[in-house]
């Protein structure tokens, strides 16, 4: 952690909706004018799209478990953490980017699953703001999350993590139910290991629990909607979370337990802006005085 440099980091699985939480960070660095340098977790992938489907075809044919992305053998962990360390010390370091799609190929003409060189960060930044897998993931000699000054996981219930996935994944990025299936299954293990554990590191959790029957998300037609969803907000230290004042903002919400809200799926953004606005300010102000 750095007082002159801190480090924001939202983590959370493939298709949990780690990118609507990015765009509420954004929208709230944009009113607060807060300069911040922006890391993609998926630039610290291995491999390009290209190779991982090589490599897992070769392992499958060999009778094993091929990688995935959410395992060490397809990240460049040790890169994450030296990221994070060298941003918290002098606020350098270097990013590059994952090409998803066809916009982002054209715009910076190169094929898709493929990456950008390797850029240094601007210069003069108050913060670094990562979204991604791995945000705090910690191995035998990794351990990322403790650079991470404000960490945020995003945590939807398991079939509502997998029907988002499957309608991205099927509807955005061309691939069949069955591939993603498939991909669900290969990446079971490293979920358990590596994603898993990163919600106890965080220090608050955005948990969507649906309120509609997703029992079998492999049928499911549609994405449950914010508003046909509760949101389980959970602080790790509650000490100096104003609860009464978020009850009073928020129309419906209520306590669980001495650490947890729970509030209507509608009012996340609201709740989001409520509760991370402070604690920008206050990483913000700290590093100005630090300075």
């Amino acid at each position: 952690m750095s007082l002159k440099h801190p480090i924001i980091a939202v983590t959370g699985s493939s298709g949990a909706g780690t990118t609507t939480v990015k765009h509420t960070f954004e929208a709230i660095f944009h009113r607060e004018n807060v300069n911040a340098a922006i890391v993609e977790g998926d630039s610290f992938h291995r491999h390009t799209r290209d190779e991982m489907k090589r490599l897992i075809e070769e392992a499958e044919a060999r009778g094993e478990r091929g990688i995935s992305h959410f395992g060490p053998e397809a990240n460049l962990f040790e890169d994450l953490e030296q990221l994070f360390r060298a941003y918290g010390e002098s606020a350098t370091g270097r990013r590059r980017y994952y090409i998803h799609n066809e916009e982002q190929s054209v715009r910076r003409n190169l094929p898709m699953g493929t990456f950008t060189e390797w850029e240094d960060l601007p210069v003069g930044t108050d913060c670094l703001f990562y979204e991604g897998l791995h945000g705090a993931v910690q191995t035998g000699t990794v351990d990322v999350a403790r650079y991470v000054d404000l960490l945020i996981g995003v945590v939807p219930t398991i079939n509502l993590e997998w029907i988002q996935k499957l309608h991205r994944d099927t509807k955005l990025r061309g691939y069949s139910k069955e591939a993603v299936q498939d991909t669900i299954l290969r990446r079971m293990h490293d979920y358990v290991h590596y994603i898993v554990p990163q919600f106890t590191r965080t220090h608050i959790n955005f948990q969507r629990v649906p309120v509609v029957d997703t029992s079998n998300p492999f049928i499911a037609r549609d994405v449950p909607s914010l508003d046909e969803s509760m949101v389980v907000i959970r602080f790790k230290d509650p000490r100096g979370v104003d609860f009464p004042y978020l009850l009073n903002m928020i129309h419906d919400a209520f306590m669980s337990r001495a650490n947890t809200i729970v509030i209507p799926g509608g009012r996340l953004d609201l709740a989001m802006q409520l509760i991370l606005t402070p604690l920008i300010w206050k990483l913000i102000e700290r590093r100005r005085q630090s300075v």
